[in-house]
């Protein structure tokens, strides 16, 4: 598997492998752990081929600089998988708005409440917005008594990440999840990325209970008895 890695300066910042390694001696960490002490690069080139692996730079700065003798190719496919899995537990963070008006009803309120709480829990933001139409732009305050209802009616999982602003004829502020909230989102969103145990399927039980096939008989079952002797003998 040892590979020889020439050139490649084109601004890759993967470890040095093999014959990129610069040093004359170097540090060697073996393939189980153990430290195989300072050799020159030759013989770690050497102790690596014999094993069928690559020698790694881990620590370049060292003096001398260490190598470890690895799987490189499955070492870089390790790393690869390990960030995907990390950025699948990521928690991405959505904006939903929620759009009210200064003559909302009250079911149609709560109704909404109730929707921007559930995305609220899930790690998300709520822009919570007051639309005014005509005369209403001169009655700022209703919509201003509107946005705090909703604050404290969602101050169990939310606080106020953007007090209450205008802009034309809008009216919004911005809630966010509470420290705990959020803690819990991020928890559940890594539990949800986390691995799969692969299923074990039982062995059928119709298989396990088939019967041997050749002429011996089942056990416990008694042999099938010989037909009767014919008592008049072998006809002359």
């Amino acid at each position: 598997m040892l590979r020889d890695q020439r050139g490649n300066r084109g601004g890759s910042r993967d470890q040095r492998t093999n014959r990129r390694i610069r040093a004359r001696e170097v540090r060697v960490v073996g393939s189980d752990g153990s430290q195989l002490g300072v050799m020159p690069l030759e013989a770690a080139l050497d102790k690596a081929r014999s094993e069928g692996l690559d020698l790694v730079e881990v620590s370049p700065m060292a003096q001398p600089p260490v190598c470890k003798i690895m799987d490189y190719g499955k070492f870089k496919y390790e790393e690869k998988k390990k960030a995907a899995e990390a950025k699948r537990a990521q928690l991405i963070v959505h904006l939903k708005e929620v759009k009210l008006r200064p003559k909302t009803e009250e079911h149609d309120y709560e109704f909404k409440v109730r929707n921007t709480r559930r995305f609220i829990e899930e790690g998300n933001k709520a822009k919570v917005v007051i639309q005014f139409r005509g005369r209403e732009i001169t009655h700022k305050e209703q919509g201003t008594a509107i946005l705090d209802d909703v604050a404290k009616d969602l101050k169990e999982v939310a606080v106020v990440e953007q007090a209450p602003r205008m802009e034309g004829r809008l009216m919004f502020m911005i809630l966010a999840p509470t420290p705990k909230i959020a803690q819990r989102a991020r928890e559940q969103a890594r539990a949800a990325a986390g691995p799969k145990r692969p299923s074990t399927t039982p062995s059928s039980p119709e298989k396990a209970a088939a019967p041997a096939t050749g002429s011996a008989t089942e056990e416990g079952a008694s042999p099938a008895a010989p037909p009767p002797a014919d008592p008049t003998g072998p006809t002359p």
